[in-house]
Protein backbone atom coordinates (compact mmCIF):
# COMPACT_ATOMS: atom_id res chain seq x y z
CA UNK A 1 0.00 0.00 0.00
CA UNK A 2 2.04 3.23 -0.99
CA UNK A 3 2.23 5.65 2.06
CA UNK A 4 2.03 2.61 4.41
CA UNK A 5 4.67 1.87 7.16
CA UNK A 6 4.69 -0.96 9.08
CA UNK A 7 5.21 0.37 13.27
CA UNK A 8 5.60 -1.65 16.35
CA UNK A 9 5.57 -1.31 19.93
CA UNK A 10 6.15 -3.68 23.06
CA UNK A 11 5.64 -2.70 26.54
CA UNK A 12 5.89 -5.46 29.72
CA UNK A 13 4.62 -5.38 33.35
CA UNK A 14 4.62 -7.18 36.19
CA UNK A 15 1.96 -7.86 38.70
CA UNK A 16 1.68 -9.54 41.57
CA UNK A 17 -1.34 -11.85 41.17
CA UNK A 18 -0.61 -15.49 39.86
CA UNK A 19 -0.56 -16.02 35.78
CA UNK A 20 -4.20 -17.49 35.98
CA UNK A 21 -5.85 -14.70 37.39
CA UNK A 22 -3.86 -12.05 35.20
CA UNK A 23 -4.93 -13.91 32.01
CA UNK A 24 -8.03 -14.77 33.18
CA UNK A 25 -9.19 -11.41 33.67
CA UNK A 26 -7.56 -10.19 30.74
CA UNK A 27 -10.28 -12.73 28.37
CA UNK A 28 -13.00 -10.56 30.03
CA UNK A 29 -13.05 -8.14 27.53
CA UNK A 30 -16.28 -6.57 28.71
CA UNK A 31 -14.35 -5.21 31.63
CA UNK A 32 -11.77 -3.30 30.21
CA UNK A 33 -13.84 -0.06 30.11
CA UNK A 34 -13.79 -0.25 34.00
CA UNK A 35 -9.56 0.01 34.16
CA UNK A 36 -8.68 1.39 30.83
CA UNK A 37 -9.07 4.81 29.67
CA UNK A 38 -9.32 4.55 26.26
CA UNK A 39 -11.43 1.58 25.91
CA UNK A 40 -15.53 2.94 25.97
CA UNK A 41 -17.15 -0.66 25.38
CA UNK A 42 -16.40 -3.82 23.84
CA UNK A 43 -18.81 -6.26 22.58
CA UNK A 44 -18.20 -10.08 22.39
CA UNK A 45 -19.58 -11.30 19.30
CA UNK A 46 -18.43 -15.07 19.32
CA UNK A 47 -15.38 -16.04 21.36
CA UNK A 48 -12.99 -15.14 18.65
CA UNK A 49 -14.91 -11.49 16.92
CA UNK A 50 -14.67 -8.81 19.76
CA UNK A 51 -16.27 -5.19 18.44
CA UNK A 52 -14.34 -2.29 20.58
CA UNK A 53 -15.47 1.34 20.70
CA UNK A 54 -12.27 3.33 21.58
CA UNK A 55 -11.26 6.95 22.17
CA UNK A 56 -11.65 9.65 23.78
CA UNK A 57 -14.31 12.62 23.84
CA UNK A 58 -15.56 13.52 20.66
CA UNK A 59 -12.56 10.97 18.76
CA UNK A 60 -13.70 7.53 18.79
CA UNK A 61 -13.59 4.24 16.81
CA UNK A 62 -14.86 1.32 15.91
CA UNK A 63 -12.83 -1.85 15.57
CA UNK A 64 -13.41 -4.68 14.90
CA UNK A 65 -11.07 -7.37 15.85
CA UNK A 66 -10.53 -11.81 15.69
CA UNK A 67 -8.83 -13.87 18.44
CA UNK A 68 -6.77 -15.76 15.96
CA UNK A 69 -4.24 -17.22 19.01
CA UNK A 70 -5.62 -17.62 22.61
CA UNK A 71 -3.91 -20.28 24.91
CA UNK A 72 -5.16 -20.27 28.78
CA UNK A 73 -2.13 -18.57 31.12
CA UNK A 74 -0.11 -17.95 28.15
CA UNK A 75 -0.94 -15.93 24.80
CA UNK A 76 -4.20 -13.99 23.17
CA UNK A 77 -3.27 -12.68 19.82
CA UNK A 78 -5.74 -10.74 17.50
CA UNK A 79 -5.95 -9.25 14.11
CA UNK A 80 -8.13 -6.27 13.26
CA UNK A 81 -10.47 -6.76 10.28
CA UNK A 82 -11.95 -4.59 8.21
CA UNK A 83 -10.40 -0.72 7.86
CA UNK A 84 -8.34 -1.75 10.78
CA UNK A 85 -6.92 -5.27 8.85
CA UNK A 86 -3.20 -3.89 9.16
CA UNK A 87 -3.72 -4.26 13.12
CA UNK A 88 -2.45 -7.22 15.00
CA UNK A 89 -1.37 -7.33 18.40
CA UNK A 90 -0.32 -10.26 21.33
CA UNK A 91 -0.55 -10.18 25.41
CA UNK A 92 1.69 -12.83 26.39
CA UNK A 93 1.76 -13.91 30.28
CA UNK A 94 4.69 -15.46 31.70
CA UNK A 95 4.54 -16.49 35.44
CA UNK A 96 7.36 -15.42 37.24
CA UNK A 97 6.81 -16.54 40.69
CA UNK A 98 3.56 -17.90 42.27
CA UNK A 99 1.75 -14.73 42.81
CA UNK A 100 3.75 -12.39 40.01
CA UNK A 101 3.15 -12.35 36.05
CA UNK A 102 5.06 -10.74 33.27
CA UNK A 103 2.92 -9.38 31.11
CA UNK A 104 3.99 -7.90 27.55
CA UNK A 105 1.32 -7.04 24.98
CA UNK A 106 2.83 -6.73 21.11
CA UNK A 107 1.01 -4.37 19.01
CA UNK A 108 2.07 -4.05 15.22
CA UNK A 109 0.16 -1.76 12.60
CA UNK A 110 0.39 -1.23 9.35
CA UNK A 111 -0.45 2.54 9.76
CA UNK A 112 -1.42 5.02 7.20
CA UNK A 113 -0.47 8.55 7.17
CA UNK A 114 -3.22 10.44 8.42
CA UNK A 115 -3.94 12.20 11.55
CA UNK A 116 -6.97 10.36 12.70
CA UNK A 117 -4.66 6.45 12.79
CA UNK A 118 -4.77 5.88 16.59
CA UNK A 119 -1.56 4.17 16.23
CA UNK A 120 0.04 6.96 13.95
CA UNK A 121 2.46 8.07 16.43
CA UNK A 122 4.70 5.79 18.30
CA UNK A 123 5.89 7.86 20.99
CA UNK A 124 2.37 8.46 21.84
CA UNK A 125 1.33 4.69 21.64
CA UNK A 126 4.00 3.38 23.84
CA UNK A 127 3.44 5.76 26.04
CA UNK A 128 -0.53 4.90 25.75
CA UNK A 129 -0.24 1.30 26.12
CA UNK A 130 2.32 1.43 29.40
CA UNK A 131 -0.32 3.43 31.37
CA UNK A 132 -3.21 1.33 30.15
CA UNK A 133 -0.81 -1.85 31.63
CA UNK A 134 -0.51 0.30 34.70
CA UNK A 135 -4.23 0.60 35.01
CA UNK A 136 -4.57 -2.97 34.62
CA UNK A 137 -2.19 -3.88 37.02
CA UNK A 138 -3.84 -1.48 39.85
CA UNK A 139 -6.71 -2.75 38.89
CA UNK A 140 -6.13 -6.51 39.37
CA UNK A 141 -3.56 -6.53 42.13
CA UNK A 142 -6.62 -4.25 44.12
CA UNK A 143 -9.65 -6.55 43.67
CA UNK A 144 -6.92 -10.46 43.75
CA UNK A 145 -9.35 -11.98 41.80
CA UNK A 146 -10.36 -12.09 38.35
CA UNK A 147 -14.12 -11.85 37.46
CA UNK A 148 -14.47 -14.30 35.35
CA UNK A 149 -12.48 -16.67 33.01
CA UNK A 150 -12.58 -18.27 29.10
CA UNK A 151 -10.42 -20.79 29.27
CA UNK A 152 -10.87 -22.05 25.89
CA UNK A 153 -8.50 -22.57 23.24
CA UNK A 154 -8.25 -21.21 19.80
CA UNK A 155 -5.92 -22.12 16.64
CA UNK A 156 -5.38 -19.99 13.57
CA UNK A 157 -8.70 -18.39 14.17
CA UNK A 158 -10.69 -21.55 15.00
CA UNK A 159 -12.32 -22.04 18.36
CA UNK A 160 -11.28 -25.62 19.72
CA UNK A 161 -13.43 -27.03 21.81
CA UNK A 162 -12.08 -27.25 25.43
CA UNK A 163 -10.09 -30.43 26.28
CA UNK A 164 -12.02 -32.46 28.83
CA UNK A 165 -10.04 -34.56 31.28
CA UNK A 166 -9.41 -38.65 30.56
CA UNK A 167 -12.21 -40.76 32.19
CA UNK A 168 -10.88 -41.93 35.54
CA UNK A 169 -11.27 -46.19 35.65
CA UNK A 170 -12.90 -47.12 38.67
CA UNK A 171 -9.77 -50.22 39.06
CA UNK A 172 -6.98 -48.52 40.67
CA UNK A 173 -4.59 -48.89 37.85
CA UNK A 174 -6.61 -50.38 35.09
CA UNK A 175 -5.86 -48.57 31.98
CA UNK A 176 -8.80 -46.63 30.11
CA UNK A 177 -9.52 -45.97 26.78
Amino acid sequence: MPGASAQSVEEAIEVAVPVHTAYNQWTQFKTFPRFMRWVRGVEQLRPNLTRWKIGTGWATWTLMAEVVEQHPDELIAWQGLGRWAGHRGEVEFRALAPNRTRIVVRLRSLARPTRRHLLHRMPVTARLIRAELARFKQFIEGVGQESGAWRGVIRRGQVRPQEEKPARSLVAGWPVG
